[in-house]
């Protein structure tokens, strides 16, 4: 393969934010594009790998892959795994097998979809899975071994400026008073990452209807990690309250990357409730 190497950006991807996915994503969009181009890896930090793929997976329409690895070893390290990870990737990046996965988390062999992946372990080198979804294939011997096709597909145009959408994870004994301030503060829109299949207690369902009160959009994800949100419980604070009042299920999808995907909707389609679930759906 033919390697061009472009050098966007050296921070922590602690330090990353969703106006420098814009721009990251405005520069693959112009990569991807070209004729001559097979596919684009990204190298990124492990810590907001799983919604930096996910942005890009919202923004980017090609069938083209584009593969996000990295290295949790550093190159001291007695077995550093970031040489075989950019390998496996570039690998990927090249290959027709890979083609209509859209953006990919691949490390330590393991291709991992950008809608399920997360950082489950805070050190290992698998540190990236993709749960009950399953990985969509791995790197080996130099070849793509295809397993599933990706569950999801969904894009949203990038725009100019994206809104700000705050993201809370609820916890026994929670006042609200946080949301309150979120939205006081001029928060276009909220995403709680709620108990259980989406309920939160007394307090912090007061203060979700104050939100709503307000006109500010508020999604209700789940701290599980697999499983989704469901309207089931009918008490004040269950799932399905919340949503008889307004507010938006997320279903599987995480807190972190329902909070993306809101500023994305918000900026296409504006505060209109009934088009800003469909986004969730």
């Amino acid at each position: 393969a033919n390697i061009g190497v472009l050098n966007f950006m050296n921070i922590d991807s602690s330090h990353m934010t969703p106006a420098i996915w814009l721009k990251l994503s405005r520069k693959v969009n112009d990569i991807i594009k070209r004729p001559d181009i097979a596919g684009v890896v990204v190298t990124y930090g492990t810590d907001t790998m799983a919604e930096g793929a996910y942005f890009l997976e919202l923004t980017i329409d090609s069938e083209k892959p584009v593969v996000f690895t990295v290295a949790m070893e550093d190159a001291s390290a007695p077995c550093p795994d970031g040489p075989g990870n950019i390998l496996n990737a570039v690998m990927q990046a090249s290959s027709k097998e890979a083609r209509g996965w859209g953006v990919t988390v691949t490390l330590n062999s393991c291709i991992n979809g950008a809608w399920e992946v997360r950082k489950p372990q805070t050190t290992n080198v698998q540190t990236f899975k993709s749960g009950e979804k399953g990985y969509l294939g791995y790197v080996y011997d130099g070849k793509v071994k295809r397993f599933n096709d990706r569950v999801h597909k969904m894009k949203l145009p990038l725009p100019s400026k994206l809104p700000t959408v705050v993201f809370f994870s609820t916890y026994a004994g929670d006042n609200g008073d946080f949301i309150r301030y979120a939205v006081d503060k001029g928060a276009k829109g909220l995403v709680i990452d709620a108990l259980g299949a989406g309920n939160v207690n007394a307090e912090t369902y007061e203060a979700i209807l104050y939100a709503l009160s307000k006109e500010v959009p508020v999604v209700i994800s789940t701290r599980v990690y697999y499983g989704s949100v469901e309207p089931a419980y009918g008490d004040k604070g269950g799932g399905g309250m919340l949503e008889k009042k307004g507010a938006i299920l997320a279903g599987d999808l995480m807190g972190t990357k329902a909070r993306l995907l809101l500023m994305l909707a918000l900026a296409e389609v504006g505060n209109n409730p009934e088009k800003l679930k469909e986004y969730f759906r």
